[in-house]
């Protein structure tokens, strides 16, 4: 927790902020290792930055006095992830990485090769999506929270949502064999689509092509998605 991510609810009217989470409580104990006095960073969710005063700590709160809040929160990357649901666990990963990278706007979507079941786990709940997008905010210090959409059919996805996200963004498609390589160091507002494990299905890559995706490869290994996704948004940015 490189940042103290704070909800507007957790500030009362005299600038005060209090904590009474367990998780938070935890880390400022045993990984801060704070003390009553010591000056933290801070962040209002969806707002600025800067430093507060820990003026009392119990097992039970923390409260903190918010002075100048007057940094801005890094840049956000220029791109639209969408991406074919993981598995549960490689979605909680790839959540978190991909927010601490400064992505913003996240598709989850249904392909071929995503099992049905994977839109039943319990990680797709929006608190659990909560959950791992402040933990990615709190490593990387930001406060701006990513927005995500769940598109459970592929075909509406490319009828319905894609021209329009398209009209304003190159788009790249990840799959393996495609003749170009990923780019290097691009800052063209993006639509940057990765598959499942085993990639899309031929069918699924012909639509997106034939809507006017770039079709570009990582080289000849074949990566997890968790570690795909953090190659090409390295790469691309």
């Amino acid at each position: 927790m490189n940042l103290i991510l704070l909800d507007p609810r957790d500030i009362d009217p005299d600038h005060h902020a209090r904590i009474v989470d367990s998780r938070r409580l935890k880390h400022l104990t045993e990984v801060h290792r704070a003390t009553e006095g010591d000056r933290l960073t801070v962040g209002i969710q969806g707002g600025r930055m800067g430093k507060a005063q820990l003026i009392e700590l119990s097992k039970d709160q923390a409260i903190f006095a918010l002075e100048g809040l007057d940094e801005l929160p890094p840049p956000s990357l220029p791109v639209h992830l969408v991406l074919a649901l993981p598995r549960p666990r490689m979605l909680a990963r790839t959540l978190e990485h991909v927010t601490a990278l400064g992505v913003k706007e996240i598709t989850l979507l249904h392909t071929k090769r995503v099992e049905k079941s994977y839109w039943q786990s319990p990680e797709l709940r929006s608190d659990k999506i909560h959950q791992h997008l402040v933990l990615g905010l709190e490593q990387a210090r930001d406060t701006q929270l990513p927005r995500i959409t769940l598109c459970k059919g592929f075909r509406p996805f490319i009828e319905e949502q894609l021209p329009q996200l398209l009209s304003i963004r190159r788009g790249l498609v990840a799959h393996p064999g495609m003749p170009n390589a990923c780019p290097r160091g691009i800052s063209d507002n993006t639509l940057l689509l990765v598959g499942p494990e085993g990639g899309f299905i031929p069918w699924e890559v012909e639509q997106l092509l034939a809507a006017g995706c770039e079709g570009m490869h990582l080289g000849p290994r074949i990566l997890r998605v968790e570690t795909a996704v953090t190659a090409l948004l390295s790469r691309l940015f």
